[in-house]
């Protein structure tokens, strides 16, 4: 089997210019001013469309019990 038409490196880079990635849009939070991803929940505030949907104490306390469980 021969290969008929075979691309340059050129032009097999042209064609692949455009699979770079692109940087991801942060939206800031007014009220805490942290950045997170858009149309996503703040992972810092629990916070989503200014509403609280995660409970973050709740979070790090249970991270806490979990340590010093593991001490003993």
């Amino acid at each position: 089997m021969v290969v008929r038409m075979r691309h340059t490196s050129s032009h097999t880079k042209n064609r692949r210019s455009h699979h770079a990635l692109k940087a991801g849009n942060f939206a800031v939070d007014p009220k805490t001013g942290s950045k997170h991803m858009r149309h996503r929940v703040d992972l810092k505030t629990g916070m989503y469309k200014g509403k609280q949907v995660l409970n973050t104490l709740k979070k790090v306390e249970k991270k806490q019990a979990k340590a010093k469980a593991k001490k003993k």
